[in-house]
């Protein structure tokens, strides 16, 4: 082993913005280290960061996050009200249920009911 992940971090144009999202659908509290370095420690996991950096998205995300939830259908009209944006229909199969989604700057991620 190499070692252990620290944190996982989101490139973003506003850090506060973002951080203050994902407080609301992980839990923990949106803290800033400094205007371009926002934080959450959601409970039971890992640091997830954001950090401002010049340029926008431009592709699919290559690593995204799975927010296991009880009902797929509340979940994804909660994370609405926050501004995600829901992208495509809801997939089943015999692992379970997912809906993608995307959050304020565009990430996409994952609302996920394990069968």
């Amino acid at each position: 082993m190499i070692g252990r992940i620290d944190e996982v971090v989101f490139d973003c144009a506003d850090p506060a913005a973002l951080a203050a999202f994902w407080a609301q659908v992980l839990g923990g509290e949106a803290a800033g280290r400094d205007e371009d370095w926002w934080y959450l420690d959601p409970p039971g996991w890992t640091r997830v960061a954001f950090q401002r950096v010049p340029e926008g998205k431009a592709v699919k995300n290559r690593v995204h996050l799975d927010v296991e939830v009880s009902d797929i259908a509340a979940a994804t009209s909660e994370a609405e009200a926050l501004g995600a944006t829901r992208v495509g229909d809801l997939h089943a199969d015999t692992a379970g249920s997912f809906q993608v989604l995307l959050d304020l700057e565009g990430n996409e991620w994952c609302v996920v009911k394990p069968a």
